[in-house]
């Protein structure tokens, strides 16, 4: 990526932490949850220059070929350049970068700056029998931007420089939009005509337009903007035997949609180098409120009613009561009137009948203009009312959107404190959803508890809704068991197929906007049968016929 001070070892860039100072309940309920020792070894990453790489693959023949096509400055051999591009950002990548275990680097990592260039590398790289994967953000959860293990050299194929918004059509409300675009990048070009794509996914600093299209993402407002497939009006992706484009028009009949096959593809047919997105009015106001409620069935039927109501929120999330206590852990520490205000509104919620050991905490959010919003603000409110919902104000909604971004960066601190930390997700129906939420918290805490990571605790939330039924998202933390990567990811490995496992057994699918990457590949079959298989592997075989786009990911090599 072109981000100066990036972590190549974690999250974000150097200048950016998540801040605990005045968090003084965290590390003391963080102990005492997971039962960690008070006295431990800081696990820091090791040096980039303590990393040993393989030398590159790639002789100087063909590195002398690859530099004409593109030109001298668009390919990179050096050590950080082949690291920072080894991984994505899952638990399991990070563990083994952070104790420089990187044994499958890229050979090469390539900065093409225009669709011909791209179109002239996939044809160079087949002629040479190179592997190619194509590179956004690096922030895959999935294992999707690794390279596979095996004898055959690796390019990554990094589109940062492709990054412009090209075009906008303010009467149609779509704009052309390039690949390599990451979300602040998009919103900043989109903002000073007076739109927005609405789509602000956690990784939104670091991630790109086109990782989002071809990993299906899903941001935080979903809700009230659409996933990624709705926003997305038209692609145009290289592949190696010629260019993939779809019409941009709002809606065809004209047979099954190729633009919908090219939508989660993750790279596997080719390199999506632009599209044409639907856009929304830039929102006058956002008013988002906390509201408590004194069970998690209260919240999810006040959800799904809210869902099935035409009010559209821009965003309702619905906190466990783990997760909500989380929040309480997360909380500053306070003095003076405000510990006193703090102490009286707790003893309030209590007589209330509300307490942060078994209630669950909800954001409500709606966007558009001041007499809009806050009429069906108004409504929304009443429906929680009905449901027991416990209005707190506008503070929360703040303190949740000035923190929403910062959260990934929390887990460099627990990685380096031995804490085991990772998310899954899935979507189900309403009826279907309680029955998904007890099987996959349960097995998560089964499978944390038998690999010897401790109690465990899983946090999970409902979002990403829809009038017939939610997505699920989970964040689970243990001990690990050891300072050995490989011994980490076998722990990690064991609780995630587990999960996944009763996940899928319960009736939720395999991922509702993570995507498939390596991680979830031998599950996929499981997910779209033996027949939905093969009309994929049709697909790869007809657009990739050597196989040099991503192998091993989203379809067996």
């Amino acid at each position: 990526m072109d981000i100066q001070n990036l972590r190549w070892w974690g999250w974000g860039t150097l200048d950016q932490s998540f801040d605990l100072k005045g968090r003084t309940a965290f590390w003391p309920g963080l102990e005492r949850m997971l039962e960690l020792p008070t006295e431990r070894e800081s696990r820091p990453p090791v040096t980039l220059e303590e990393i040993t790489l393989r030398p590159t693959r790639l002789d100087d023949r063909r590195l002398t070929s690859l530099r004409k096509l593109l030109d001298d400055g668009a390919v990179f051999t050096d050590r950080r350049a082949r690291v920072e591009h080894a991984y994505g950002k899952s638990y399991r990548d990070l563990v083994r970068v952070r104790a420089g275990y990187v044994p499958h680097p890229p050979d090469a990592v390539v900065y093409p700056t225009d669709e011909n260039q791209v179109a002239a590398l996939l044809a160079w790289a087949a002629d040479s029998d190179l592997a190619v994967i194509p590179f956004g953000g690096g922030s895959s959860v999935l294992g999707g931007v690794e390279p596979q293990p095996g004898d055959r050299p690796c390019i990554t194929l990094d589109l940062a420089r492709l990054d412009g918004v090209l075009s906008v059509d303010p009467i149609s409300r779509t704009a052309r939009i390039q690949a390599g675009a990451t979300g602040p990048e998009v919103e900043a070009q989109l903002n000073t005509q007076g739109f927005t794509l609405g789509h602000f996914p956690q990784s939104f600093e670091f991630s790109t337009l086109g990782g989002w299209i071809v990993t299906r993402a899903a941001g935080q407002n979903s809700i009230g903007y659409g996933k990624i497939e709705d926003l997305t009006q038209a692609v145009r992706v290289v592949t190696p035997v010629g260019i993939v484009e779809t019409r941009d028009t709002p809606a065809t009949a004209a047979g099954p949609s190729i633009r919908r096959l090219m939508v989660g593809s993750e790279g596997t047919y080719g390199v999506l180098t632009e599209a044409t997105m639907r856009l929304h009015p830039l929102p006058e106001v956002q008013d988002y409120r906390g509201l408590l409620f004194r069970t998690l069935a209260d919240g999810l039927a006040a959800f799904r009613d809210l869902m099935q109501s035409g009010l559209h929120p821009a965003i309702v999330r619905l906190s466990d009561p783990p997760e909500t206590a989380a929040y309480a852990l997360m909380s500053h520490e306070h003095h003076g009137l405000r510990a006193l205000f703090d102490k009286v509104l707790t003893g309030y919620l209590g007589f209330r009948g509300y307490g942060l050991d078994g209630s669950c905490l909800m954001i409500l959010g709606f966007d558009g203009n001041p007499d809009e919003v806050e009429y069906r603000l108004n409504l929304a409110l009443e429906i929680c009312r009905d449901h027991r919902g416990l209005h707190l104000g506008r503070s929360l909604g703040r303190s949740w959107k000035r923190d929403r971004f910062a959260q990934p960066y929390l887990r460099d601190d627990l990685l380096e404190n031995g804490v085991l930390v990772d998310t899954l997700e899935t979507a189900t129906t309403w009826s279907n959803l309680t029955s998904v939420y007890q099987a996959m918290t349960a097995a998560m805490k089964s499978a944390i508890a038998a690999t010897g990571g401790g109690p465990g605790v899983v946090l999970t939330h409902v979002s990403h809704a829809y009038p017939h039924g939610a997505s699920l998202y989970s964040t689970f933390l243990g001990r690990q068991t050891s300072p050995d990567p490989l011994e980490n990811q076998e722990q990690w490995r064991a609780i995630k197929r587990e999960t996944t496992e009763a996940i899928l057994a319960a009736g939720g699918t395999l991922s509702h906007h993570h995507g498939v990457g390596r991680d979830h590949a031998p599950w996929l079959e499981e997910e779209i049968g033996p027949v939905g298989m093969k009309v994929l592997q049709t697909l790869k075989q007809t657009l990739d016929p050597t196989g040099i786009m991503n192998p091993g990911i989203l379809l067996p090599s």
